[in-house]
């Protein structure tokens, strides 16, 4: 994986270059206009997120029956990864809300579980950092507690009445505004994947790092 490092990351950095180049020749939504093209941040941000939310709550289904530390530190590494993705994810969704439903914030079914999911793994990372002896086995009941929501964040605009897009929207970008529009938003999408698994990647090295750090420590003191 070091040897794909440096030219993943010139790539990651080269189609978050030519994101924007792609994003502003898609055409404009005919009802929001310009505001529209935050969606082609906001939603693959959100698509990141549900993978961090994957990921994180599989390694540590795996952690809690298998006790294998290596999924332990990928579960953390993708956990922080939640909670930034997730982050993008809120802060885009307000400035788009803002202007195209002149509202910052409703407490709607979908806007209120995402706020939820995000707060969930900022507790499973308080509770690492600070829950002391067996914290991780507790953290990780979290993560999959956080895992087990996504679904019924996803299907809550198509359940409740919502002033969100129905989960459509993406199915049908195609069709109601046009091959460009489809081909930014995939682009965008694929390039939060990618830097997804680059960062992924990254923190678990680094916590690789660390514990092979507290292996010396250990031995150190015997």
């Amino acid at each position: 994986m070091r040897k794909l490092f440096t030219p993943l990351s010139v790539l990651v950095a080269l189609m978050f270059i030519y994101a924007p180049v792609m994003i502003a020749s898609a055409p404009y939504e005919s009802t929001m206009g310009l505001v529209q093209k935050i969606f082609y941040f906001h939603v693959p941000a959100w698509m990141a997120m549900f993978t961090a939310v994957f990921v994180c709550g599989i390694a540590s289904v795996v952690y809690l029956f298998r006790g294998k530390q290596a999924a332990d530190r990928v579960a953390v590494a993708a956990g922080e990864l939640t909670v930034l993705f997730g982050a993008i994810g809120l802060v885009t969704g307000p400035l788009w809300a803002r202007k195209a439903w002149g509202v910052w914030w409703q407490w709607d079914a979908r806007l209120t579980m995402a706020l939820l999911l995000e707060l969930i793994f900022v507790g499973y990372l308080l509770v690492r950092k600070y829950g002391g002896p067996g914290s991780d086995k507790l953290a990780a009941a979290m993560a999959i507690f956080g895992m087990a929501n996504v679904p019924f964040v996803y299907v809550s605009v198509n359940i409740w009445r919502t002033i969100h897009p129905l989960t459509t929207v993406v199915p049908t970008l195609g069709t109601s505004m046009g091959p460009r529009a489809l081909a930014a938003f995939w682009f965008s999408a694929l390039s939060f994947m990618l830097l997804f698994a680059l960062l992924l990647t990254l923190r678990v090295h680094l916590e690789e790092r660390r514990a092979e750090l507290d292996r010396l420590y250990l031995a150190e003191e015997e």
